[in-house]
């Protein structure tokens, strides 16, 4: 592109974690940014929004006067407190991330960071979600020119109305990786694992932990099969049409013939 692209930047870790500013600090020199993040941690809530609880939303100071602005909300919010009250115009594209663990798999429904591109795709901008398998000691520094490289390829070759790039690092990752490999969503998951406490009272509670289930058998090219090889992976997610065309198609009639017989 002959001008420097406009990117929003947004996550579910808060606007203090470090994977954003890593993310920043990939693409400082090369786009104008914006930063709209959480105020804070707002992992699992997907694509939630804020309906019950006012929203606050209060600039923050970022490094190189980079305009950066807090939400007391979820990605989504950000996304839409960005696109309506914040940014004067549209961004070119939204950037998510880098997330502190996976979003290999089904695990997408529940993401933040997902959450936020998503919100974005629907407004017909396209995103980019970034994610490092390595929940415990991940190492962003290895993935800033991997980040780079993905958002120009995006810009210069645009991406179908509701579709976005869910970008997984491997945990593998060292000075050199395998490569980047083009791949489906899996089917892999975290189940939900509820671990039980109890008040001085005796009154219950729950901690809702999660254990990654893989009851069915990884495609060859999913991402969750991919990054244990130690690819980057980059699925194109469309939320543009959510309807399971092959059973419309294939029932619409007969349904159809069914109800209207039992009227």
């Amino acid at each position: 592109m002959n001008k420097r692209p406009t990117i929003l930047l947004t996550n579910d870790d808060g606007i203090y974690a470090p994977g954003i500013k890593h993310l920043w600090n990939a693409l400082k020199d090369h786009c104008d940014l914006y930063i709209v993040a959480p105020a804070s941690e707002k992992s699992g809530v997907g694509l939630s929004v804020t309906l019950r609880d006012p929203i606050h939303v209060t600039p923050v100071k970022w490094d190189e006067n980079t305009p950066a602005w807090k939400v007391t909300g979820t990605p989504a919010d950000c996304v839409r407190m960005a696109t309506h009250v914040v940014l004067e115009k549209r961004p070119d594209l939204i950037v998510s991330g880098i997330n502190r663990g996976s979003n290999s798999g089904r695990n997408i429904l529940y993401s933040g960071t997902i959450g936020g591109v998503i919100d974005g795709s629907m407004k017909g901008i396209p995103g980019i979600a970034f994610s490092c398998e390595d929940f415990d000691a991940p190492n962003y520094e290895h993935f800033e020119s991997d980040i780079i490289s993905l958002v120009n390829y995006v810009l210069e070759h645009p991406l179908s109305q509701g579709t976005f790039f869910n970008v997984n690092f491997p945990s593998s990752y060292k000075s050199e990786h395998k490569g980047y490999r083009f791949a489906r969503q899996g089917l892999g998951y975290y189940q939900g694992n509820p671990s039980q406490g109890r008040h001085p009272d005796g009154l219950s509670y729950y901690w809702m932990g999660g254990i990654w289930s893989e009851d069915e058998e990884q495609h060859e090219e999913s991402d969750v099969h991919l990054l244990r090889q130690g690819y980057i992976t980059v699925v194109p997610v469309c939320v543009q049409e959510l309807t399971d065309l092959k059973t419309f198609e294939n029932r619409k009639e007969h349904f159809s013939s069914l109800f209207q017989a039992n009227r």
